[in-house]
Formats: structure tokens, C-alpha cells, sequence
């Protein structure tokens, strides 16, 4: 990888050597200020530009909005750091990272400011590093001036030229690999007329990630390059993690409150469409510029791109944050949610008002005419099982058309959302949990192999052979310790009081 680099650099040497001697083999021509340098002049204020330290934060928290009305010099430092965090739930990944975590921190500047970047890599680092601002106009938007190698600080500055959102990465070969590895985050460069006012605000970057193992696979889970070059990814998810904004972690506010969510796309390769479920955006910015669309439902924001989202919260309830190209969200982790407490507005939302039967032929009962073999099979119902291997291979059917979308195909279910059935302590307490769940649904908090879920499972219209075979499954799959449920004991518990 370093051969790599100095290749690259060596390269745009020799590009940049070239570009200097033509230059100089031409003539003279008179001076004349270009569009953005005329700008950079006009913003330039007189005397020395006071210095202070960049407020920088963890996603997803912001840091408060400017209260200056000059401009400032802006140090912003930034430590790369490469280390072993949870992918998912028992899945370890070795990130790279600015800061220590996924995505780096929130930097927030003004129009007008100069940024000091000192940029440190640890000397336990394996490889350089450096870091690409977008907000930066100059080569490689810093890339070259920061490359720094394990053990060494680079400093360099930039001036924040024009107000928008805009991502920051590692640009050292290979960029991919970098990326993927979760070397990014967000600057804001505020207008020197600051941003209208809101109540709540959050940092929120997606990601993709390349494994060797499969979504779920436990274990520490190397990077596959492979994957990554085919856009294939096992993980799709926002904040560096699975759960990392969902259940424990999710974003709370009030009904009332207006919320401002800055989102970005770390990438490396796939285009996000952010949605909220259940929410409109009052207004998006788009791209992260300066052109405001309005009532906006998904927003697309490009691999390396961002955009600001402004709402209203009207009702109360849970908002679950997806990247609408759905498999992602329930598949690959791409799923957060936004928790509000408050009061209920029936005119707004009402809920279930009724569940009535749904003739769209009129009221009539009609039926099809039988042959006498097809009447008698309608008489003796499906096929039962008379053994606990049938039931094991009937409920694996009843669980693909039943169970899947929530739990997954191995049982892992989706982190902070659905709770595992794999390995489960909750159904090995005790089996009569898993048939009140079908038969009555589940609601309020649970802990499940030691973490804690809030969300609600209603209940399945399943008989009682589909119940007692499904459960059988679930009880003799992904490492649970066994056990077989008959369809007696789900009669009993349907007709428990």
C-alpha cells in the first residue's frame, strides 16, 4: 500500500512540475482576479483573525450554532485512530477512523473562517493516513498537504470559502479501502448569516461495509476488497454501526419541536435514499447547498455527498430513519429511529379507528364448485406432522412466510429493533413465551440475551400446528438447546385466561 502512495504521489509531482514549466514557457498576461478569489478578498477582514479551537462532535450529536459575526481562525485536530469496535451484535470489525469512532466528528465553521487542520496519526498505526475536505478549494482538498505518516502531525489550512455541508475522508491509496473502513465525517460551513433556528439537531453519516463473513457472521470480521470493487456490501449502516441510532441509542425530542438532521454519505460506493418513516421534510438542502426543495419524502444523497433535512414533529411515537432502498435497512443494518414523547393530535394521526371485514364483490358469500377428492382434502385440513422432524420441516415454511422479514433468515433479527431468536436465553426460560408472542403479540420492554428491546410484535394469525410447528423450528435452529412444542400446549395457552 505505502509503494502505492509514493507511486501516486510521485505522479502528481510530475504533473504538477509539468504544469509549472508550461506555465512559465508562456507570456505574460495581465493579472485578473478569478470569481472566487475577488470573494475570498472581499471576506478578508482587516487584522490579525482572532484564533480558537474548533467545537467538534460525536455523532450524533452537533455542536451549537455560531454566535460570531466575524470571522475567526479555526483550529480544528484531528487524531486518526485505528481499532477494534463492534460491527453488530457479536461481529468485531477493525475500523479506521478520525477520532476513534465512526463517523468522525461534527466540525462546525463559519464563511470566511481559515481552518487550521492539524492532523495527527498514531504511532500504532499500520498505514498513513490523511484527509480530504470538500469544503476545501485547493489540491486534492488538502490530500497531499496532509498525508501523514504513523507517528507524525501534518498541518495545513484551507480557507472556508463558500457555506454548504460537505463530507471530509481519507483520500491515501487505496481511497476505497480507507473509506470503507470508516474514514469520514461532516464540516458545516454556516452562512455569515447563520442558519434559521430549530429545537433539536443531529449528525447522522451512512456507510458501507465490505466482510469476509456474511451480514451477522460472528467474529472479527476482516475487509473484503472483492466485495468492495463488485458493490456488494454486508453491511449498510448509519453512524458506522448496526443499532448505532436505534433502540438504547435512539434520537429522542418532543412533539412541537422542530428537528434539523445533517446527513451524509460516507459511501464508498452506494447512493443513499433517506427517508423517515412516517415524517415530511419540511425542507431539504439539497445536496447540502444552497437550493432549499420543500415537502420532500426521500432525498437522494450521493456516495461522498450530504444534504440538511428540516421537520416538524406533529404526533408522538417512534420514526424509524431508513435508506429506502428497503433490503438495506432490513437486511444490512441501514435503520435508526427517532423516539418522540408527547402529546397525541388525533386530527393529525388518529391510529386504528376500525378493522372490518373487506368484501370488494359485494356481501355475498360465493364459493367454487369441488370435485368430491377436492371437498374431502378441504375436510381433512393440510397435512400435520406426526413426528418432531415433520414439524421442524413444516415450521421452517410457516417461519420463511411469517417470520423472516423481521427476524432474518439465520435468526439474528435486526439490532435495536427485533430481537434475536438465535441462541435465545428469552425462548430457553421458558417456551410459553415464544407461543403467548404469536397468539397475543408483544409489547413494551424485553431483554434478550442481555440486551434490552422496546418495540411491539403483534400478534400472527397462525392455527394451532402452524404455532407449534413454527416455535419448533425456532427451538431446534441457530443454536438453541432444543425442544418441541405441541399443539395441544398452544390450544391450552389460547384458551388461558
Amino acid at each position: 500500500m505505502k509503494r502505492q502512495t509514493l507511486a501516486a504521489l510521485i505522479a502528481s509531482a510530475f504533473v504538477m512540475s509539468a504544469c509549472g514549466q508550461q506555465a512559465a514557457e508562456k507570456p505574460a498576461e495581465p493579472a485578473q482576479a478569478s470569481a472566487a478569489e475577488q470573494s475570498a478578498q472581499n471576506q478578508e477582514p482587516q487584522g490579525e483573525l482572532p484564533v480558537i479551537d474548533a467545537v467538534m462532535t460525536h455523532a450524533p450529536e452537533v455542536p451549537p450554532p455560531l454566535d460570531r459575526d466575524h470571522a475567526a481562525k479555526v483550529v480544528v485536530k484531528i487524531e486518526v485512530v485505528e481499532k477494534v469496535m463492534q460491527m453488530a451484535d457479536g461481529v468485531d470489525y477493525k475500523y479506521w477512523t478520525f477520532g476513534g469512532d465512526v463517523p468522525g466528528q461534527f466540525i462546525r465553521v463559519r464563511e470566511g473562517d481559515q481552518v487550521e487542520v492539524q492532523f495527527s496519526n498514531r504511532p500504532d498505526s499500520t498505514v498513513p493516513h490523511n484527509i480530504d475536505f470538500h469544503a476545501a478549494t485547493g489540491p486534492g482538498g488538502g490530500a497531499a498537504a496532509s498525508f501523514t505518516a504513523p507517528g507524525h502531525t501534518s498541518t495545513f489550512s484551507f480557507k472556508a470559502l463558500q457555506p454548504g455541508l460537505y463530507i471530509y475522508h481519507c483520500a491515501t491509496a487505496p481511497v476505497g479501502m480507507h473509506i470503507a473502513n470508516g474514514m469520514y465525517g461532516l464540516i458545516l460551513v454556516e452562512p455569515k448569516e447563520g442558519l434559521p433556528k430549530v429545537d433539536k439537531e443531529f449528525y447522522v453519516v451512512q456507510g458501507d461495509f465490505y466482510t469476509k463473513g456474511q451480514y451477522g457472521e460472528r467474529g472479527l470480521q476482516p475487509f473484503d476488497m472483492e466485495k468492495a470493487i463488485k458493490e456488494q456490501p454486508d453491511y449498510v449502516v448509519f453512524n458506522g454501526h448496526v443499532g448505532a441510532i436505534a433502540g438504547d441509542n435512539a434520537l429522542k425530542a418532543k412533539v412541537g419541536e422542530t428537528v434539523r438532521m445533517y446527513v451524509g454519505n460516507g459511501g464508498p460506493n452506494l447512493v443513499s435514499s433517506f427517508h423517515v418513516i412516517g415524517e415530511i421534510f419540511d425542507n431539504v438542502h439539497v445536496e447540502g447547498g444552497d437550493l432549499i426543495n420543500k415537502n420532500i419524502q426521500t432525498t437522494l444523497i450521493p456516495a461522498g455527498g450530504a444534504a440538511i433535512v428540516d421537520f416538524k414533529l406533529d404526533v408522538p411515537g417512534s420514526y424509524t430513519l431508513v435508506d429506502h432502498s428497503i433490503f438495506r435497512a432490513f437486511n444490512k443494518g441501514a435503520l435508526g429511529q427517532l423516539v418522540v414523547e408527547g402529546d397525541e393530535d388525533k386530527a393529525v394521526f388518529s391510529g386504528k379507528i376500525s378493522d372490518t371485514v373487506y368484501q370488494p364483490e359485494g356481501g355475498a358469500i360465493q364459493t367454487v364448485p369441488l370435485t368430491a377428492s377436492e371437498a374431502q382434502r378441504v375436510e381433512e385440513g393440510p397435512a400435520k406432522a406426526t413426528n418432531k422432524e415433520e414439524q421442524i420441516k413444516l415450521g421452517k415454511a410457516v417461519y420463511e412466510a411469517n417470520c423472516l422479514a423481521c427476524h432474518q433468515a439465520s435468526g439474528q433479527g435486526v439490532e435495536g429493533a427485533f430481537p434475536p431468536l438465535a441462541k435465545s436465553d428469552y425462548l430457553a426460560a421458558d417456551t410459553k413465551r415464544g407461543i403467548h408472542a404469536i397468539l397475543r403479540g408483544v409489547s413494551g420492554k424485553i431483554t434478550v440475551n442481555g440486551k434490552e428491546y422496546n418495540s411491539v410484535m403483534p400478534s400472527v394469525a397462525l392455527n394451532d400446528d402452524q404455532a407449534a410447528n413454527v416455535l419448533t423450528y425456532i427451538l431446534n435452529s441457530w443454536g438453541n438447546n432444543g425442544g418441541q412444542v405441541s399443539p395441544a400446549e398452544v390450544a391450552a395457552e389460547r384458551n388461558a385466561k
